[in-house]
């Protein structure tokens, strides 16, 4: 046997099983602000992370530049050494002595 409702108690008939009971409404809301200070709070730890990753970044491009200095003088140093030793080089065997 199948139980027809009609249409117009169909809707009363499945808000009054589904209404929630007082208590609910504030646990569920409840629930949900503690959720979203729980967002606020990992949300502020990426912040600060992030932050912390672009102050190591520029850490390490400042050290990186200067890395990068001192090869450039060390190879502008042994450029002019190799000059130099080249001039003498010649002067020797043109004159036979330095």
């Amino acid at each position: 046997m199948v139980f027809r409702v009609p249409a117009r108690s169909a809707p009363r008939r499945w808000c009054a099983t589904t209404k929630p009971l007082p208590g609910e409404i504030e646990a569920m809301g409840a629930e949900l602000i503690s959720a979203a200070r729980k967002c606020e709070a990992m949300t502020a730890e990426v912040h600060n992370s992030i932050a912390y990753m672009r102050d190591t970044a520029a850490a390490y491009r400042e050290e990186a530049k200067k890395i990068f200095k001192r090869i450039e003088d060390c190879s502008l140093f042994t450029e002019d050494v190799r000059k130099t030793c080249e001039i003498v080089k010649r002067k020797i065997e043109k004159n036979g002595t330095p």
